[in-house]
């Protein structure tokens, strides 16, 4: 596998998650998600709820997607979730009382955290914190332009003891493997995000140092690979994702149909035997 270049190498594609790859309109676009979330959500809560996330915390959910991540805070009794996508019309049902929902792009020039705030719940002396408790972000960076800046801007966005924790994949291929049809179309679908929309994994193992940078605390990081089992929610989410990527799959040159095909069927038989992507979870806290 050709590893991305790392950032501020070639100029960034102009494509856009959610625009130019994985559509929010089509019909099947959150059940991929949600099999995704499946696997990955209690993950993601063992570690928040490891933190000490609960009663009292104002929470902002970075491209809450469906919605899973911040229901799952609701459950855990946070006062407070900010929802926060480009897109919210999967989120739209879920908005109450401590769910807020806020369609904005993170990468918006002069986004502060008192814009995603304003209307929020006010504190006793009558005031309305412009900070959040909890920053989580995951899936999210990797494929957004100028990330280093992001990861500032949200470290800027916490509280005093509040936790920034950022959760983006990593790929550990199997080195003796560089020609079956599971590995070529791996390899296929990170250069067609790359090349479409400016997917970048490449700085992903040096979020803990970035953190540390920013000022944070009681830095921390750590990396799950989940299994990838025949007919299990991972192997859906990455038959359901070749699929919708089909052809900029085959647009690389790396794959054809074919080859694509058979990648299919490899995730959906008992033969299945695959180290897949990981998520590496870093976080920070500010002082």
């Amino acid at each position: 596998m050709t590893d991305p270049p790392p950032e501020g190498g070639a100029p960034a594609p102009g494509g856009r998650y959610g625009k130019d790859l994985f559509e929010p309109d089509d019909p099947h676009e959150a059940e991929r998600i949600d099999a995704g979330a499946l696997v990955y959500d209690p993950v993601t809560m063992r570690r928040l709820r490891a933190l000490g996330v609960g009663p009292g915390w104002r929470c902002l959910e970075v491209g809450a997607g469906t919605g899973t991540v911040a229901r799952r805070l609701l459950e855990a009794g946070v006062e407070e979730v900010v929802a926060l996508d480009r897109d919210t019309g999967a989120l739209a049902a879920l908005a109450g009382p401590r769910l807020r929902v806020v369609a904005a792009d993170l990468t918006a020039a002069g986004l502060t955290a008192a814009d995603l705030t304003k209307g929020g719940p006010a504190t006793e002396d009558g005031t309305r914190p412009a900070g959040f408790d909890l920053v989580h972000a995951r899936f999210v960076l990797m494929h957004l332009p100028e990330r280093r800046r992001l990861i500032s801007r949200l470290a800027g966005w916490l509280n005093p003891g509040g936790w920034l924790v950022l959760g983006d994949a990593v790929e550990l291929p199997d080195v003796l493997d560089a020609s079956s049809a599971y590995r070529r179309t791996m390899d296929a679908m990170w250069q067609a995000l790359r090349t479409t929309i400016g997917t970048d994994i490449s700085s992903v193992s040096a979020y803990p140092h970035f953190l540390r940078e920013d000022g944070l605390h009681d830095v921390g990081a750590e990396l799950f690979c989940p299994p990838l089992v025949a007919g299990g929610p991972l192997a859906r989410f990455w038959s359901r994702t070749w699929r919708r990527m089909r052809p900029a799959l085959e647009a690389t040159g790396r794959v054809d149909a074919a080859v694509v095909e058979e990648a299919l069927e490899y995730l959906d038989s008992p033969r299945l035997a695959e180290l897949g992507p990981g998520l590496a979870t870093a976080w920070g806290r500010r002082p």
